[in-house]
């Protein structure tokens, strides 16, 4: 069902390495992702779970060989283009990597996708090596859950103490944690009375965004005030108003 959904929709798989300019909230969040983690560590095998196709692992120059795991097929083709970047299409709850397999994991807004999460987090820690790395983000506050989630296809979203007790079960210690979106992402509960007009948009303001060099740039200064306003959002807010959270963990 899940396949399908992401298959069909086409704002989804669609997506290409373009959302991040296209974006103010792809652009946030991998810019705190990527000002958290630690640039100095490099990593010998990366692998970005529920890629999509605007994957983290693509702005990120401290991996040597990069995979791309994702249940649809359409957003992984933009990775087959041999050497060091690997895609491969399948269920995060059966994962067809050997133990400890990679030494930096990712997964972004993936695990509320999942009914069976701690499924999936078992595999995660199965394919992490010994003081490997895992980041994710998952949409925060049960309280918040609305008609927006249950149209994305969230079963769930998560407590940051349940998050952290949750992982250290299965061996991952949490080093770090960070508000994603704050409270400007009230405005997803407003697009989620239409959505579909919402997708058409979408799709037509990334394929202006490729064709029109003249709205190309004042589209950049646009999503550059509108992320820089989001990162302030998330920085200065409490944790119990933040509605997207990241963590990063290290693999005991």
């Amino acid at each position: 069902m899940l396949k399908d959904f992401y298959e069909k929709h086409r704002n989804f798989s669609c997506r290409t390495a373009t959302e991040y300019y296209i974006s103010p909230g792809i652009k946030c969040k991998f810019d705190l992702i990527r000002d958290n983690l630690d640039h100095k560590r490099k990593f010998v095998n990366g692998i970005d779970l529920g890629s999509s196709g605007n994957s983290i692992l693509t702005f990120l120059e401290n991996i040597e060989n990069k995979s791309f795991y994702d249940i649809a097929n359409l957003p992984l083709y933009q990775y087959s283009n041999g050497g060091r970047w690997h895609p491969l299409c399948g269920d995060l709850t059966s994962l067809p990597y050997r133990d400890e397999s990679f030494d930096l994991v990712c997964a972004l807004d993936v695990l509320e996708h999942i009914k069976n999460d701690k499924l999936a987090i078992t595999e995660i820690s199965r394919i992490i090596k010994k003081n490997g790395m895992l980041v994710i983000t998952v949409p925060h506050r049960m309280k918040y859950y609305s008609m927006q989630d249950r149209i994305i296809g969230h079963y769930r979203r998560y407590e940051k103490k349940k998050i952290i007790s949750l992982f250290s079960k299965f061996n991952l210690l949490n080093i770090q944690s960070f508000g994603i979106y704050g409270v400007l992402m009230k405005i997803a509960d407003i697009q989620s009375t239409n959505p579909d007009k919402v997708e058409y948009d979408l799709i037509k303001l990334r394929n202006r965004y490729e064709s029109d060099i003249a709205f190309q740039k004042f589209w950049n200064c646009v999503q550059r005030i509108l992320s820089l306003l989001m990162k302030i959002d998330a920085k200065y807010h409490s944790h119990q108003r933040i509605r997207n959270i990241g963590f990063i963990f290290i693999k005991k």
